[in-house]
């Protein structure tokens, strides 16, 4: 077996699961609510798109490299594009995996527009990070994001991590522009301040 395996994590608000094809239809209808692919500073895929997308994850995850899931809202259940129970809001994986020094990067996320800047997220990060520093016994969880992405950028320090700098001229995007990318990170060491932040923000009233 791989390091980590594929495995369903639930929470309160979401639950996340090892992504599967039977999951196109659900998939595409979460990326039309906000038409997300039409964001030049990110690559999410289109409706027509979805399933490249799908078979270059699952490729990622059989080569080691990459263990992608299925965003559902747990809220949601019963909803239209539901698989399993929940409404299909998304994706996002463990990426850039690194057995040997124990770190994971959580990206390639994206959710649909009218669970953006709910809960959501916030119990998704929980799940992910939960499980890499107390199952997986990472050492530090990453994340990066373009710089001019404000929002993902913000989401990120909301979570607790710290900037650890900006890789210039990083990648070259889809639409031919290039990208700075924002590096962040979570340590071991941290986690407990941040998992506390992270339990508080979910239990708070709504």
């Amino acid at each position: 077996m791989g390091w980590p395996d594929p495995l369903t994590l639930a929470g309160r608000f979401a639950t996340l699961r090892p992504l599967a094809a039977s999951h196109h239809d659900g998939l595409c209808e979460a990326a039309r609510d906000g038409e997300l692919w039409r964001l030049w500073y990110t690559a999410i895929p289109s409706p027509e798109g979805m399933a490249q997308e799908i078979e270059r994850r699952l490729g990622l995850q059989a080569r080691g490299s990459m263990l992608p899931f299925t965003v559902f809202d747990a809220g949601d259940s019963g909803s239209v594009g539901s698989s399993g129970g929940g409404r299909i809001v998304g994706m996002t994986t463990y990426m850039n995996i690194d057995a040997t020094n124990r770190r994971v990067e959580i990206g390639s996320t994206w959710y649909a527009a009218a669970t953006q800047r709910t809960a959501l997220n916030t119990q998704c990060k929980r799940l992910l990070l939960g499980h890499a520093f107390e199952a997986l016994g990472c050492i530090a969880v990453e994340f990066r994001t373009h710089r001019l992405n404000t929002q993902s950028r913000r989401a990120i320090e909301r979570l607790g991590a710290q900037l650890d700098g900006i890789l210039r001229a990083h990648m070259v995007m889809p639409n031919g522009s290039v990208r700075d990318t924002a590096v962040y990170s979570i340590t071991a060491t941290e986690w407990p301040t941040v998992r506390a932040h992270l339990d508080w923000q979910l239990a708070r009233p709504r």
